[in-house]
This record gives structure tokens, C-alpha cells and sequence, in this order.
């Protein structure tokens, strides 16, 4: 089903394929008229995606079709081998995690898993995890350590699960204990934001020495749906919240929030997955060849420093 902003995408792209059909149907050459609408199809999609509102971009962050972390495990690492469970009490389906190989070298890999369908949601909790889904993922970073393996994130959730259980649990404090624990690794890190970057949810697994994030994919503290119902008690509002919260990925990159913006396919990954996915497994492979000759206490320093540099600013007075 394609986003709103997309109607008009949507229909010449039908309109394409309908003339393709008729001509292969009624043995004609249609091949010009085909080219000159491909050709529209192209400068209508880029200009459409080149001035997405803030709002629109939350969209397209959260579009069905959007490659899922697990469609970019199969194709950025080889032998991926989950590891399940937090040996404390459960195995979160909301964050997979395991040892897989990038390139010729062996890397632990953390990611948060949207289902994509509803089916699938359900089981992964819509990627949101809960406390024994970051136990694990400390569990997997004290396996990076010993085995001095570089760490690989991909960060595509909401935000943390709420529930009663979760709190009950120690989510907030399971999440700060995740944000130190990665924050110590004596190995590379690197993040890379695919879809939606939510909260402490997100932030958990996002303390790496390179953080990256994917031309449409979003980042902040709060949603726009909830920041909305907080300022102005109305839901509504999100594409005021999303303006105000500046969480796109530009916004980001002029901020100083991520290193890099991984440009996508011309209207988006929804729209060309594998060409999504190559991209983003080219950009982790050059990160790592930058910070493979860093030194542990290094790693450690330049990453708590890039994050301590988050927030500044100049008293105007």
C-alpha cells in the first residue's frame, strides 16, 4: 500500500505496467512511450522524495516493505548463527543477536527485528524489547570482548517495551546498564540506523564508534505521536512534533548525532531493498577497515568522547 505523498507515484508506475502489458498482449512496439513515462517516473519520484516534510520522513521510516534487520543479515554477514537467551530469564524475539562473519572477519551482530507482516510483528513485539531482550545484548558484547570480535548494530524500533512487566523488571535501568556495558567495549563498534531509531530503546545498542543512519530512517528521544500527546495533549499534532524534534537524518548530521547518512534508492528501500542493502553493507565494511588498526583504550576513549560532545551548546548571553 503505498504512503500518501506516493499516490501519484503509484498510479504512473500502474500505468507503466498496464502499457507494457498491452503491448506485449497485442504484439506492439510501445517501447518509446514506455521509456518517455520511465523517464517521468524517475524525475517524479525524486523530486517528490528530495522535499519530504519532517513528518513524511517518520513515514517512510515505518513504510511496509522496508527491509527488516534480518533482510540485511542475510546479505551484509555470512554464516549468521543466532545465540538465543539472556541466561537470567527469557529470549527476547525483539532482538536478535549472534556471531557471523563480515568479509573474512568475525563479528558479534545485534539487531532490532520489526515483523513484516502482522503476524510476525506480534511475535517481535513490533522490535520492542524487553529487559531480557538488553541482557542479551550484553551478553553478546562480553562475548565480543573475550573473543575480540567487532560489533556490528542495526537499530530499527520504537523504543523500549512499555508494560507493566518490562518495568517491573528493571527496563530503565537495564538500559542504562546496556548504554555503559557498550560503551566499554575494547573492540569496534559500529551502528547503523535502518528504520526507526526510538529513545533509550534504540540508544542501547547505538554507543559505537561510527553510528550510521539510512537516508529516510528516523532518530529521537520520543516519537512524534507521543511528543504530541505530551505538548498538546493531541496525537494529532505529530507532524508539529516532528518539525519541532528535528529527527531526520540531516537533522542529525548537522547535529552531530551520526557520522554519516547512507543515501537510499530514489524513493526510498521500500522500493529497491537489495539496492538498500548493498549500501549499507559496503559502509559498515569501510567503517571497520578505518578503526581496525585502533587501539582498545582508543576505541574506548574516541567513542565516550564523540557522545559527550552530544548536547553542547553556546549561551548567546
Amino acid at each position: 500500500m503505498p504512503l500518501p505523498f506516493e499516490k501519484s507515484i503509484d498510479e504512473l508506475e500502474a500505468r507503466i505496467r498496464d502499457m507494457r502489458s498491452f503491448a506485449q498482449e497485442q504484439d506492439v512496439d510501445l517501447s518509446g512511450e514506455i521509456s518517455a513515462l520511465e523517464q517521468r517516473l524517475v524525475t517524479l519520484t525524486r523530486d517528490t522524495f528530495a522535499n519530504l516534510s519532517r513528518w513524511q520522513r517518520v513515514q517512510v521510516a515505518r513504510a511496509p516493505g522496508r527491509p527488516t534487520a534480518l533482510d540485511y543479515l542475510t546479505r551484509v554477514v555470512d554464516d549468521f548463527t543466532e545465540l538465543h537467551g539472556d541466561r537470567t530469564m527469557g529470549d527476547d524475539t525483539a532482538l536478535v543477536g549472534g556471531l557471523a562473519r563480515l568479509g573474512d572477519t568475525g563479528v558479534v551482530v545485534l539487531a532490532q527485528q520489526k515483523g513484516r507482516d502482522t503476524k510476525e510483528n506480534i511475535h517481535r513485539n513490533f522490535g520492542m524489547a524487553h529487559p531480557s531482550g538488553y541482557r542479551k545484548a550484553m551478553r553478546l558484547f562480553d562475548l565480543a570482548d573475550k573473543f575480540n570480535l567487532p560489533v556490528v548494530t542495526l537499530i530499527d524500533t520504537p523504543g523500549a517495551y512499555p508494560g507493566i512487566a518490562a518495568e517491573e523488571q528493571g527496563q530503565a535501568w537495564v538500559i542504562a546498564a546496556s548504554i555503559q556495558r557498550m560503551s566499554r567495549l575494547r573492540v569496534p563498534a559500529v551502528s547503523v540506523v535502518i528504520g526507526e531509531g526510538g529513545s533509550g530503546g534504540a540508544l542501547a545498542i547505538g554507543v559505537a564508534n561510527r553510528v550510521f543512519i539510512l537516508e529516510h530512517a528516523i532518530y529521537s528521544v520520543i516519537s512524534p505521536e507521543s511528543c504530541a500527546a505530551i505538548r498538546w495533549r493531541d496525537a494529532a499534532e505529530a507532524p508539529s512534533a516532528a518539525e519541532a524534534l528535528k529527527l531526520t537524518a540531516y537533522d542529525l548530521l548537522e547535529q552531530g548525532v551520526v557520522d554519516e547518512v547512507i543515501e537510499e534508492p530514489i524513493g526510498g528501500a521500500h522500493k529497491d531493498p537489495g539496492a538498500a542493502i548493498e549500501t549499507v553493507r559496503v559502509t559498515i565494511e569501510r567503517a571497520f577497515a578505518e578503526l581496525r588498526s585502533r587501539a582498545p583504550d582508543d576505541l574506548i576513549r574516541e567513542r565516550r568522547e564523540r557522545f559527550r560532545r552530544m548536547g553542547r551548546f553556546l549561551d548567546a548571553a
